[in-house]
């Protein structure tokens, strides 16, 4: 089974804050595969199904728990015989070191002072992991401040578009990592880039 692990933070006062662009691009992916319908599984939600020319099950899955407790979510796949997180686990996160409206995937790496990704790499017992990171950096930032003032944040209209014009190249990268693994995805942001801005 691959798992697609979009991060964010549950509750109607969390949807439009930089932490959450994982589940507006979770959901964006799961609109376009067609995937009905969250289901309640454990400490997230879940929606599954298969991507066209692929045999193995996809699963979307939304942790319910605050974002330093995302690693939960993904317990129950890591005991699983011959899942790896290395090859069947694709985390979908926030990243502020990257301007929004831009986006890179990694194979592996440390957390970057990520909460959520240091709650699964704690639940996994390693960095060897893809993931999407999607830029929520704002150049135009004042230094200072604590940084979770700013990923708490709501996302400002010319950066939630910047976000939302990535979301068909992000989606194509996705479904080439299903297919192919990180080689797929890798060759699609050789190939489209990863903006579009000019």
């Amino acid at each position: 089974m691959k798992v697609i692990l979009g991060l964010g933070n549950p509750g109607k006062e969390y949807e439009q804050t930089r932490h959450n662009v994982g589940w507006w691009l979770i959901d964006a992916i799961a609109e376009r595969w067609g995937f009905d319908g969250w289901k309640k599984d454990g400490q997230a939600k879940v929606a599954q199904g298969q991507v066209p020319g692929v045999k193995e099950t996809v699963r979307l899955v939304k942790p319910q728990s605050f974002m330093n407790l995302s690693g939960g979510a993904v317990v129950q796949y890591a005991r699983r015989p011959f899942w790896s997180a290395a090859t069947d686990l694709l985390v979908l996160v926030d990243d502020v070191a990257i301007p929004a409206g831009t986006w890179r995937v990694r194979g592996e790496g440390g957390a970057g002072g990520h909460n959520g990704l240091k709650s699964i790499q704690q639940a996994i017992g390693s960095q060897q992991y893809p993931r999407l990171r999607i830029g929520i950096g704002d150049p135009d930032r004042a230094l200072g401040g604590p940084l979770s003032d700013f990923v708490l944040g709501a996302v400002g209209k010319r950066d939630a578009d910047a976000i939302r014009a990535q979301f068909s190249v992000m989606s194509e990268a996705v479904e080439a990592w299903v297919r192919e693994g990180m080689k797929g995805a890798l060759d699609v942001q050789a190939r489209v880039g990863t903006s579009r801005e000019p």
